[in-house]
């Protein structure tokens, strides 16, 4: 484990985590956060008692702070014009997939957009995960892979874009997260903001033995190609609606198990020329699994705790094929910055599950806004 890693449990270095697959990243905040014409429009989450979800005490109005607070960090970070991602700013690169659902599926996963035989085109970004857009990729960091898949018909649960077409799918290269109680949340922030040296050393205790560990290991990857390594949705899903529908987790990996070495002297930016090589060499391809709940006891709302496969096995339901491309081009890279992935781009029968899932709906909404009012760009839906 590296030196910054050891202090990370213990200074101020604890700022930099993220909320996974697009989360938080906190920036010091002297001033109270107050609100914008960003504001939520959104309706905070109903749950499904009957898959496991419960509310956590005061959970709707932390969700509201959670997402001002971070609101006034974007503005503090950055001007107007270049406002970035909270999480994940730096992307590896942002290219074009296909999608085909395999053509024989089980009824029980034969749900929403996997209709065995579709074929979906699709966006997906490959990012890190620390909210530091300059931070070199040989660092250690956690990595992202979002999926927007397009051409998906169906209402969307998302009120002001259920006549999207598109659907998310948002994943991080580690199985679970490292906090699940909203409070907890709140007192990392507050903590993390304080001017208070000595509170910022309450940050693995407000996070918990268990959270720091997952936080620490999240954190400690490197990678050598961003499309050879697996990614995992660290929370669950909705499968299905009705009496037929379960919980399910996500993950994605490559076809095939080579793997590049690690260069010796890596670039600043090594892993967007990983994937600008493979992709001028070849074809790329990915596998997306799908994994069912086999018993109640896998929790749905505490995300610290992995799904293991001895429990439930995942399944092959797709397979996300790359093709060589060029993805460089300033416009490309322009418009895959201006998109906006959240997990409630969905159907129905893929509804986020859980107390992450539900903050995020608040959070991803008001963060999107705010940064398309400061770029002044459109908010929509390829």
């Amino acid at each position: 484990m590296e030196s910054d890693d050891t202090q990370l449990m213990l200074t101020v270095g604890m700022l930099t985590l993220t909320l996974a697959m697009g989360g938080c990243h906190v920036n010091p905040v002297k001033t109270a956060p107050t609100a914008s014409s960003a504001a939520n429009t959104v309706s905070y989450p109903s749950i499904d008692a009957g898959l496991g979800e419960h509310l956590y005490p005061d959970e709707k109005p932390i969700a509201d702070e959670l997402s001002v607070v971070l609101e006034e960090s974007i503005r503090k970070q950055y001007s107007a014009g270049s406002a970035r991602r909270d999480a994940h700013p730096k992307a590896h690169g942002c290219v074009k997939a296909e999608v085909s659902i395999l053509d024989t599926l089980p009824a029980a996963l034969s749900k929403g957009m996997f209709i065995p035989g579709t074929r979906y085109q699709a966006w997906i970004r490959f990012s890190n995960g620390s909210g530091d857009p300059t931070r070199a990729d040989i660092k250690r960091d956690a990595r992202g892979m979002a999926i927007k898949v397009l051409g998906v018909p169906g209402k969307k649960l998302l009120e002001d874009e259920s006549a999207a077409t598109t659907q998310d799918f948002i994943m991080i290269n580690h199985p679970v997260f490292f906090a699940t109680d909203p409070a907890r949340y709140r007192s990392f922030l507050q903590d993390g903001n304080s001017d208070h040296f000595y509170r910022k050393l309450r940050i693995p205790f407000d996070l918990g033995a268990k959270g720091t560990l997952i936080a620490l290991e999240t954190r400690n990857s490197r990678i050598s190609n961003p499309l050879q390594t697996r990614y995992w949705s660290m929370v669950p899903y909705q499968l299905g609606t009705g009496s037929e529908r379960q919980a399910v987790k996500y993950s994605a990996r490559a076809c095939s198990s080579a793997a590049d070495p690690i260069p010796k002297h890596p670039a600043h930016d090594y892993l967007r020329d990983a994937l600008r090589n493979t992709l001028q060499n070849g074809d790329a391809c990915m596998e997306f699994l799908v994994q069912p709940r086999t018993s109640d006891s896998m929790n749905v709302e505490d995300s610290r705790i992995e799904w293991t496969e001895t429990q439930a096995p995942f399944y092959k339901v797709a397979t996300i094929r790359i093709p060589s491309q060029a993805f460089d081009s300033p416009q490309q890279n322009a418009f895959c910055e201006n998109l906006s992935f959240t997990p409630w781009h969905a159907l129905p029968e893929h509804k986020p599950l859980g107390v992450t899932n539900r903050l995020r709906k608040v959070i991803y909404d008001r963060i999107s806004r705010v940064r398309h009012e400061m770029n002044d760009a459109k908010r929509q839906e390829p």
